[in-house]
């Protein structure tokens, strides 16, 4: 006897994310196809199952009830899907990974990047190493590391963009601010993209300013924020529950938001590097190959 109510896997891997970005446009461009190939898949799944999976709120796809029911079958029945194929692989994907993080995304994006890898190959061996982008991508080029996470745009290397973050004004929680003073700033010494966009920022905004502080590392730019020293720019992903944010209310000018990448050197790496980049590039939400 054939069953025809049997759940396709596919379908169920493009609703999840149509649920997660709530547009059939973002799920298409994250799978790799069009608004419209997205809309035909939902509704065959609609028809499959034989209720409506999804209502319009403004430019915005919302799940109905039971759409949200069906979400949380099909977050586990895409974790069995892919636990069961990775358990029937043969060990080929063993060896090293390299990958190299910029310390802001350290305790935040790179855990979920570093979860995604294990999970599809855990006979891997994983070597990190946590710096300043500008070191990254140049220990990239010279292939002493397979992939990196970074703050850098770079056209000759191939890559996604992860996050997209704030840029804001830190300092410490109990940091006195005095806006008729210059600002004492707290900077990473040359050459630093958020060292550069704070300065051109004030400057645009005529907000006097001082440099009160220069480190080489994010771990002398905490240490100064927490000594009350001043102030930095920095993604809001390196914000500690002792710092806090100051913004236009307090007489500092916006700043532009951080763009989050990831990179491999196209044509350069292993199989191996090659595979994992899939495999990121697959399965991280909000991504954009680049």
């Amino acid at each position: 006897m054939i069953h025809t109510d049997n759940l396709d896997i596919e379908l169920l891997r493009t609703f999840v994310a149509v649920a997660d970005l709530r547009s059939f446009a973002r799920a298409g461009a994250q799978i790799g196809r069009t608004q419209g190939a997205i809309s035909q898949q939902m509704q065959r799944l609609e028809n499959l199952v034989g209720i409506a999976l999804f209502q319009k709120e403004g430019r915005n796809k919302q799940l109905t009830q039971q759409g949200r029911q069906l979400l949380s079958y099909a977050r586990d029945l895409l974790t069995l899907n892919d636990d069961a194929f990775r358990s029937l692989q043969d060990n080929r994907f063993s060896g090293v990974l390299r990958i190299g993080s910029p310390h802001d995304v350290s305790e935040t994006l790179l855990p979920h990047l570093l979860s995604q890898i294990a999970r599809w190959a855990p006979r891997l061996n994983l070597e990190l190493e946590v710096g300043r982008s500008r070191f990254l991508m140049d220990a990239l080029h010279r292939g002493e590391i397979n992939m990196t996470l970074s703050t850098r745009q770079d056209p000759t290397l191939e890559g996604l963009l992860l996050r997209t973050s704030p840029t804001v004004w830190i300092c410490s929680a109990h940091y006195v601010h005095l806006p008729e003073e210059p600002i004492p700033l707290i900077l990473a010494d040359h050459p630093s993209i958020y060292r550069r966009v704070a300065v051109a920022a004030l400057d645009a905004a005529q907000v006097r300013w001082r440099l009160a502080y220069t480190t080489s590392n994010l771990l002398g730019i905490k240490a100064a924020i927490k000594a009350r020293l001043g102030v930095t720019a920095r993604s809001i992903e390196m914000l500690d529950p002792d710092m806090r944010v100051l913004g236009e209310n307090d007489g500092l000018p916006r700043l532009p938001d951080t763009q989050f990448y990831l990179w491999i050197r196209p044509g350069m790496g292993s199989a191996l590097v090659r595979q994992a980049f899939e495999v990121l590039a697959n399965n991280l939400v909000g991504q954009k190959r680049l």
